[in-house]
């Protein structure tokens, strides 16, 4: 969206007078797609599907002032003491280092978009305020339910969903203990609330073995999740060779499998008929099913990861082993809906198909149908996750920022559109005296002023001021561009070249926009 136009339904098909929206079109016309979809960084979880890409643009900005409001300042002449890239001199000539020469093929498809005007005997400069990739800072924790502590400096929650599956753990288990030792009373309960959270303190250890792998690898780890199906480990990268993918994956159900051992020889010397010897057992068998089940081969098990590793390496393709694991986990998921059920009917699990009832039969296919969703819809995810990846490349900072025009603070709008039209530019940027940018003007902003006020509305009432966040640089692509962004939501950033030299604005919505484009794009 240019400013200057209406985003609405009601705006199709209209160009408000003054507005540099018709430059727009030419500039991107049948490139752009509209859409409400957002995006994001990918992130790798363990042992549970998947979160959904969200966006990469944060709430829209605080306007400063009312759109609408009224300014006595007098229209000046067109003045600009700084010309920001591409904006034509005076006398209508190209700035120097016209659109020709010194620059690669990222930009020369896009000749409309901003070249930067760089010296060639200028030597870069470190900016601190230049987001250039880093690992952004997380303005605040992530969230996800009660914070636990912070292992290895990675926040672990319990989610409010663990309660509830707790609680059926100790009523659960209480009923089997009610067999085993019916001399304990209502005590028994008590017993299996112990066994649910040593259980899952067992589930907490073998989401610290993914952990911990990842910062081995010098991969970030967002957060642990202990949640009602287990748990999960919200690795933000991807592994860069199949093979620290498959020991990133194994290492989880391997200490499951040493924790069953541990547990299995702990109960050796204890009496079988106790309160320690039933615990021991059944934290030996828990721990042995967590491993098996995870070592299933399709995702989102860590088996899945396991085999995307082996496929990886054979074809050297990571989305050809996401498709064969993904379409394994979808098949794994039919299974798992089909054959549970049909198991325990059948006594093959090791139940009296005598003591089976109705009830039972009910919660044995409910249970079923949950896991089964859990599992077709983790590897949906998986996949949609490894086509990001994929497409991720494609975004480029320099390709997607928008040609600018320099305004001071007092400039009235209707100017400030004016020379944005006649410099085939969609921002503006307000700056000082000395040429220096102190904001970006809000293409929501604009949008608000109807025409007839903006000669007496002035353009720093509908700017916000540049934060350090707010500065990127034009050679971040991919998962360091989503990085930069997500670090500070804004809906405009300003684009500088690595010298410090202004590029131009990026507006958060362009980059949803490409984004949606490229994950639409077939593999």
């Amino acid at each position: 969206m240019e400013p200057g136009t209406s985003s609405g339904p009601a705006a199709e098909g209209r160009t408000e007078p003054g507005s540099p929206s018709e430059s727009a079109e030419a500039e991107h016309g049948a490139e752009e797609t509209e859409t409400s979809s957002g995006s994001s960084g990918p992130t790798t979880n363990h042992r549970t599907a998947p979160e959904a890409p969200g966006t990469p643009s944060g709430p829209a900005a605080q306007d400063h002032s009312e759109p609408g409001s009224t300014s006595a300042a007098p229209t000046p002449a067109p003045s600009a003491p700084a010309r920001l890239n591409g904006e034509p001199k005076r006398d209508g000539t190209p700035t120097a280092d016209d659109h020709t020469h010194g620059h690669d093929d990222r930009t020369a498809s896009h000749p409309n978009l901003p070249y930067a005007h760089t010296d060639p005997n200028a030597q870069p400069h470190t900016d601190p305020r230049i987001a250039k990739g880093r690992p952004p800072q997380r303005p605040k924790e992530p969230g996800g339910g009660l914070l636990m502590g912070r292992p290895f400096g990675v926040p672990v929650y319990v989610a409010p969903s663990w309660f509830l599956v707790a609680a059926l753990i100790t009523w659960v288990f209480g009923g089997q203990l009610d067999r085993v030792l019916p001399e304990l009373g209502a005590a028994r309960y008590l017993v299996a609330l112990f066994f649910a959270v040593a259980f899952y303190a067992s589930v907490l250890v073998h989401e610290l073995a993914h952990t911990v792998a990842a910062l081995r690898f010098k991969l970030p780890v967002r957060r642990i999740q202990l949640q009602f199906f287990g748990g999960v480990s919200e690795i933000e990268k991807e592994a860069e060779t199949p093979g620290r993918e498959f020991v990133l994956a194994f290492v989880g159900p391997l200490l499951s499998l040493i924790l069953s051992g541990i547990f299995y020889l702990a109960m050796l010397p204890v009496e079988p008929g106790t309160v320690p010897g039933v615990l021991l057992a059944g934290l030996m068998v828990s721990n042995l099913i967590v491993a098996a089940f995870n070592l299933l081969p399709g995702l989102p098990l860590d088996g899945g990861r396991m085999l995307r590793a082996v496929v990886w390496k054979i074809t050297g393709r990571p989305m050809s082993g996401t498709i064969a694991a993904a379409w394994v986990g979808r098949a794994l998921a039919v299974s798992v809906l089909i054959g549970l059920p049909l198991l325990t009917q059948t006594g093959a699990l090791g139940t009296n198909t005598e003591d089976i009832s109705g009830m039972d039969t009910v919660t044995d296919a409910l249970l079923a149908a949950i896991l089964a969703a859990i599992i077709w819809t983790g590897a949906g995810n998986s996949l949609r996750m490894a086509r990001l990846r994929e497409h991720l490349p494609e975004l480029r900072a320099r390709n997607l920022t928008r040609r600018a025009v320099p305004v001071e603070t007092s400039t009235p709008l209707s100017e400030a559109l004016r020379r944005a039209n006649a410099a085939g530019a969609r921002a503006l940027v307000v700056v000082d005296a000395d040429g220096q940018p102190l904001s970006l003007v809000r293409e929501a902003a604009i949008v608000g002023v109807p025409e007839h006020r903006r000669p007496w509305v002035v353009v720093s009432g509908l700017a916000q001021d540049l934060t350090d966040g707010m500065r990127v640089s034009a050679e971040l692509a991919g998962e360091d561009l989503l990085d930069a962004l997500r670090a500070t939501p804004a809906t405009e950033y300003l684009v500088v070249e690595e010298t410090g030299e202004i590029y131009g604005v990026l507006s958060a919505a362009d980059v949803e926009r490409a984004f949606v484009k490229a994950m639409a794009r077939p593999n």
